[in-house]
């Protein structure tokens, strides 16, 4: 990625600790409730619209040009999130193993066998799984592979409007508030609640969200410094009063989208700012792997609390501190142990596999 997302990357650190905030919040003893974090399930559709915005800034331009290689795309797609996927989900296996031997339970649903194949192969947000079990989180990573299968289909439409982004913002506005509305309208709840049985259409609109954004900021919608802090005080002042005032959630994403396209013009040709910082893109870097690691952890984190001090579900400040920071160290290991290495393999064996079909191909065409 270009220096101009460092800031992008850096905001990611924060969605992830949004919405693991969201999780750990009710474990800290005397916590009241906060407004904020409250909508700490929100992080996740921050992220969606993220990978349509970057998604684009990288593929878009090649896609529109004819070069883009779907299944070259594809492989890399894979690469990036089937590993550590892959990693925790059997680490989650050996936990539940590890539980029954102790006479432990970590959740009377982690370990459903019927969703076993469809966590596998990563198709358990598109309602193919019986419940949600396992590595709970890992959901939206379905649903990111769902937006991958389908991204040249949102960016043939993206690139058809290219020239009007202020119509591409809007449509994209007004498509996610329609659906939203006529989701919980037909099924009784919110989209932005749906995981395993409606987590591949929750992304949808919010990854269309972010291809309009991504016009929006490539057009030069924030030109300056100025205007681009300006976009992020009011974007964030948005996000915060709708959260406060208990508004609709499609009001809060709108206002993610606006947040991602006033980060983004923070981004410097030299790479340098607060959003930019070594430290903020380097965490960023490792929010996958926060966001994959968080929930296996506070299952050993607070199993072991509650053979200590006695309880799971109240912990003095100082444990639940120290069990929220060590999720960062732990996501570093994930991050350099198995994130980065595998997705070389993955890359190297989906290449030789696109190699051999290429040949084969040409040699039947002879």
């Amino acid at each position: 990625m270009s220096d101009y997302l460092k800031p992008l990357t850096s905001l990611r650190f924060f969605a992830a600790v949004w919405v693991i905030l969201f999780s750990y919040w009710p474990l800290l003893q005397g916590a009241a409730p906060l407004w904020i974090i409250a909508r700490g399930y929100l992080g996740v559709d921050l992220f969606f619209i993220l990978s349509g915005f970057i998604l684009c800034h990288v593929y878009l331009e090649s896609f529109g040009t004819g070069k883009f290689q779907y299944g070259q795309f594809i492989v890399n797609r894979l690469a990036r999130i089937y590993p550590l996927h892959i990693a925790t989900l059997l680490f989650t296996l050996a936990l539940v193993m590890a539980a029954a031997v102790n006479g432990l339970t970590l959740d009377s649903h982690v370990a459903s066998w019927a969703s076993l194949p469809a966590q596998i192969f990563m198709v358990h947000a598109w309602g193919l799984a019986p419940e949600a079990s396992w590595n709970h989180p890992s959901w939206s990573i379905s649903a990111e592979w769902f937006a991958y299968l389908l991204f040249p289909v949102f960016a043939s439409v993206t690139w058809g409007l290219r020239s009007r982004p202020v119509v591409a913002v809007a449509l994209a506005a007004a498509f996610l508030t329609i659906l939203y509305w006529a989701f919980e309208a037909l099924a009784g709840f919110r989209l932005t609640s749906a995981t395993f049985m409606w987590g591949a259409l929750r992304i949808v609109p919010c990854f269309a969200l972010g291809c309009a954004v991504y016009l929006a900021w490539r057009a030069g919608a924030v030109e300056s410094k100025a205007v681009a802090l300006g976009g992020v005080a009011v974007s964030l002042a948005v996000i915060l009063g709708a959260a406060a005032l208990m508004t609709s959630d499609a009001l809060v994403v709108l206002a993610l989208g606006g947040l991602i396209l006033s980060v983004g013009g923070l981004a410097t040709a030299d790479g340098k700012g607060i959003m930019s910082n070594r430290v903020l893109v380097y965490l960023g870097n490792v929010s996958f792997a926060m966001y994959m690691v968080y929930v296996p952890w506070k299952w050993v984190f607070t199993k072991a609390a509650g053979m200590i001090l006695g309880s799971e579900e109240s912990l003095p400040l100082m444990w639940w501190l120290g069990g929220f920071v060590a999720i960062i160290p732990i996501a570093m290991l994930a991050h350099h142990v198995v994130e980065n290495p595998m997705r070389n393999v993955v890359r190297h064996i989906g290449d030789g596999v696109r190699y051999r079909l290429n040949y084969r191909l040409q040699g039947t065409s002879k």
